[in-house]
């Protein structure tokens, strides 16, 4: 039965586990793209990433689901991707891993992560990291354009207007 037939959509956040892995994350990533989220209880940052991964989640209305897995309690599927530390997230599309990050990271890198896998157009972000770069190196505070020019380069990894700003960086501090 299809959507389409007068289904209710699945939800898009849910708990998941090692045996359930190709029923939750493999199977359905081959239609959309899919983000698990390895966490633990006793996990600080874990518990900050949490609420941030599932905001930008539902923001993308449908066009990207989340899996959370408690490593405590299925350590399985982590230990097979060489989950290390977490929060560990990783993003699978058309059933294998195709993007993903360890650590907690800004809810403004997050929502970016999430808008990329949901196919979401992202040359406003692309400007607005290129306004906020210029605007870093107008005050020469070269780490912040860097890291302007850097977030420009996440999101289109062949921007030559971005590679050229982290030379010029390269270029005024002498590195």
């Amino acid at each position: 039965m299809s959507f389409m037939d007068g289904a209710a959509a699945p939800d898009p956040i849910q708990d998941g586990s090692d045996q359930g892995f190709m029923a939750d994350v493999l199977e359905p990533s081959r239609e959309t793209p899919v983000i698990v989220d390895f966490w633990a209880p006793w996990c600080g940052p874990c518990r900050t990433l949490q609420p941030a991964l599932e905001k930008a989640v539902l923001a993308a209305k449908g066009k990207v689901r989340l899996v959370k897995i408690n490593i405590d309690e299925n350590p399985g599927v982590a230990g097979q991707l060489g989950v290390r530390s977490i929060p560990a997230v990783y993003a699978f599309d058309k059933g294998r891993p195709v993007d993903g990050f360890m650590g907690a990271i800004p809810e403004s890198q997050i929502k970016m992560f999430v808008d990329k896998l949901a196919g979401a157009d992202m040359s406003a972000d692309i400007d607005e990291f290129f306004a906020q770069a210029n605007e870093s190196l107008a005050l020469n505070d070269f780490g912040g354009a860097a890291q302007g020019f850097a977030q420009v380069r996440q999101l289109d990894p062949e921007n030559v207007k971005a590679l050229a700003g982290m030379a010029r960086i390269y270029v005024l501090t002498g590195e």
